[in-house]
């Protein structure tokens, strides 16, 4: 059953489920939200950082 149905009954077992798939789906979106902004970031900035130029 979903939230959005009439027969949805907000007990523990409910509410602890969807904290937790909320929390797991929030973790996975912010690494995936940092990785995209780091990748976008370093092709703007030529894809490299000059910390070790004697590395190829």
């Amino acid at each position: 059953m979903f939230p959005f149905c009439f027969e949805w009954a907000w007990d523990m077992s409910h509410v602890v489920f969807m904290g937790a798939l909320w929390y797991a789906l929030s973790i996975i979106g912010a690494g995936l939200t940092f990785a995209i902004v780091k990748s976008v970031f370093d092709s703007a900035g030529g894809g490299h950082d000059d910390q070790d130029p004697g590395h190829h």
